[in-house]
């Protein structure tokens, strides 16, 4: 049975920073501490004091510039080096100088890693970690021990991974944390060891630290939660060294709304979701969208069953509601959709659509998604589709043409240049655009042709583009998609063009992005 004062103890910005493409600052991690703060967790390991400047600098600015509500900052070390002595160790010098409450020291238990890593006897091996622990106690600071390879040290020689336990509990540590270092750990093995160490130390405090190689973080974490362990260390988005750690973002949601482990109070559990995302910007790396309860495809319906039956109920496609983490419905457009889906998106853009308006929008979804139309992320362009099919058309403007040309001269930058022709409002409007290409050129050109009339134009933002060729085979002939992403500063919409000719997709795309955001923006 879970333990009634499960804690959650967070390591994202030690142990989740040394993830590849991850490198914070020390005013990012102060902004993740803030967050992880506001989300809850009971302690927030900062890093390690004194092994870069960074991490020493952090916990400086901590003490004037976080003022965390529910968690406790902790320091990180590792216990004195072998053969030495306590007193005067820097480590235990730099980690005291960091002035947490609570500090967690990492020490082996693995016979093997005692002997060929650190070099000395098992008998230094365990007074490494007996009197680092008392060091630390002595100074007043309340101790978690991190028994690093345990799972398997223990399996290769029980007696020594249970006696490092027994000298930093004898010594005062309030948590013994079990660490699947390598991450090989499977379920069943983990059940196994958790309850063995809880026969051999009933008195004990547990916590366990799986890592993900074995792509079981997730799961053993919340096995071991379920045979009462105190503590469960992770990171935030699963980030971390190789794999990863286990993820957090999915192990909070699975024991509070699944296992009914008090972890985190309702409210705090809602701000799941963006507080993920956040972090995700913070560390420069897209959130996996996939991802369990926080992927903005976590809870996105594309089978036109599911939507239909989601209609009518919620809970029929879905294993959790998702505003419990912040998180919400989504219904994506494709050729799998069902008339409900058609329905369900013209409701929420204020469309009115009859049952057959919708269906000849649904026919005419499929035959363009056969021809490589991809609706899924281009919104705008298929809010325009349900307005055309109520009879709607814009009269922004018309296209007469539009040319495109690029040049380069010797060795000079390559120039592009676009004309475009238009009537607006009765006014025949040609002009001239320069770009870095000839899309940024038709871009420029057609923004000046339409400035004039709507300047609402102006707080229109090109965001992204893509072109995709979607058959490869057929070289430089092949069909492209090209998919554009628009922002008014408020919102964001997404628009796609499909041609052989890469500048034809690309107006189309370009159209549809600039007609929807003159359309919004109540031109």
């Amino acid at each position: 049975m879970a333990h009634a004062r499960l804690e959650i103890y967070d390591t994202t910005l030690r142990d989740g920073a040394q993830q590849e493409g991850i490198s914070l600052t020390v005013s990012d991690k102060l902004r993740i501490a803030s967050l992880l703060d506001q989300l809850g967790v009971a302690y927030i390991e900062g890093g390690w004091p004194g092994a870069n400047p960074k991490d020493s600098e952090f916990f400086k600015r901590a003490r004037s510039e976080l003022n965390l509500g529910t968690s406790t900052l902790t320091a990180f070390s590792s216990t004195r080096r072998p053969r030495g002595v306590v007193d005067g160790d820097l480590q235990m010098l730099n980690v005291l100088e960091a002035d947490t409450e609570v500090v967690c020291i990492v020490g082996k238990a693995w016979d093997y890693h005692v002997r060929e890593a650190l070099r000395t006897d098992l008998e230094d091996g365990i007074a490494m970690v007996a009197d680092s622990v008392a060091y630390l106690v002595r100074h007043g600071r309340r101790v978690f021990f991190d028994a690093e390879h345990f799972f398997d040290g223990y399996a290769a020689n029980p007696e020594f991974s249970l006696a490092v336990l027994r000298a930093a509990l004898e010594e005062g540590a309030e948590r013994l944390v079990l660490c699947d270092t390598n991450g090989g750990r499977l379920v069943t093995q983990v059940t196994d060891t958790v309850l063995q160490v809880q026969d051999a130390l009933p008195e004990a405090e547990l916590g366990v630290h799986f890592h993900n190689d074995a792509g079981c973080a997730v799961a053993s974490s919340l096995a071991a939660a379920a045979l009462g362990v105190r503590q469960v260390q992770g990171c935030i988005n699963g980030y971390g060294e190789r794999t990863g750690n286990a993820d957090l973002s999915t192990i909070l949601p699975d024991l509070v709304l699944k296992m009914g482990v008090p972890v985190l109070d309702p409210a705090r559990l809602e701000t799941l979701s963006p507080i993920a995302h956040h972090i995700a910007e913070i560390v420069n790396i897209s959130l996996d969208p996939h991802s369990p309860y926080v992927g903005t495809s976590a809870f996105t319906h594309k089978a036109g069953l599911h939507t239909s039956a989601l209609a009518r109920r919620p809970d029929a496609y879905e294993h959790q509601n998702p505003a419990l983490v912040g998180n919400r419905t989504r219904m994506v457009v494709s050729e799998l959709s069902g008339k409900a889906t058609i329905l369900s998106k013209a409701k929420d853009l204020g469309v009115e659509l009859s049952d057959h308006q919708a269906i000849e929008v649904l026919d005419e979804i499929k035959h363009m998604e056969h021809r490589g139309y991809h609706f899924e992320a281009a919104d705008g362009s298929f809010e325009l589709m349900l307005r055309r099919a109520t009879g709607w058309t814009h009269d922004y403007f018309e296209l007469e043409s539009f040319r495109v040309f690029t040049e380069r001269r010797g060795g000079e930058a390559t120039l592009a240049e676009a004309t475009v022709k238009l009537t607006i409002r009765g006014e025949r409007i040609i002009t001239t655009g320069e770009g870095n290409g000839p899309v940024n050129a038709l871009d420029h050109a057609l923004r000046g042709a339409l400035i004039l009339h709507f300047p609402e134009l102006a707080v229109l933002r090109l965001t992204n583009y893509r072109v995709r060729v979607l058959d490869a085979t057929e070289s430089t002939a092949a069909t492209v998609r090209v998919f554009i992403e628009m922002s008014d500063g408020v919102s964001a919409w997404g628009s796609i063009g499909v041609h052989t000719n890469v500048i034809e997709a690309s107006w189309e795309a370009l159209e549809d992005g600039i007609v929807l955001g003159l359309l919004r923006a109540g031109a």
